[in-house]
């Protein structure tokens, strides 16, 4: 398995969109849908292949932290990882830790965090994930009910 950071092109695009569908048609997350190209443009993508077919990816862009102060300062740099997706029968392999971990070390000249938001489904899962494996820190949660009437 090689992981690589990769420019934008059409075969690359098509290939991530397609796996946005995919992962709709999982409902493994509230409120996900298909990416369209602006969802992608413009972000740093950082593929796994095997035999040269993507078989995961993830992609992001450095800012400046706002509305973070109880973790960092105003302004800090970041890395926001916006996705990170590996295809079903690749999965709990190593490949996604490999992902970000690769995406890490290539935002570490210009981030001093990297941060992500989930509205996975399977919070026990992706907290053991990010958390035990990653050793990233819990920050926030927000949590619903809908109310029986």
């Amino acid at each position: 398995m090689e992981i690589r950071e990769v420019e934008l092109n059409e075969s690359i695009l098509d290939q991530l969109i397609r796996f946005s569908e995919d992962w709709t048609a999982e409902g493994s997350c509230y409120g996900y849908r298909p990416n369209t190209p602006s969802d992608i443009e413009g972000n740093r993508i950082f593929v796994a292949e095997e035999e040269g077919n993507i078989v995961g990816y993830l992609f992001g862009r450095s800012s400046k932290s706002t509305q973070m102060q109880s973790v960092m300062p105003e302004g800090t740099p970041v890395f926001e990882v916006e996705e990170l997706y590996v295809a079903p029968e690749r999965r709990s392999r190593g490949i996604g830790e490999k992902l970000f971990r690769f995406a890490e070390e290539a935002a570490a000249a210009e981030a001093e965090y990297m941060v992500l938001s989930t509205a996975t489904k399977n919070w026990r899962a992706i907290f053991h994930f990010y958390i035990d494996e990653l050793d990233m820190t819990f920050w926030s949660a927000r949590l619903f009910k809908k109310i029986d009437k």
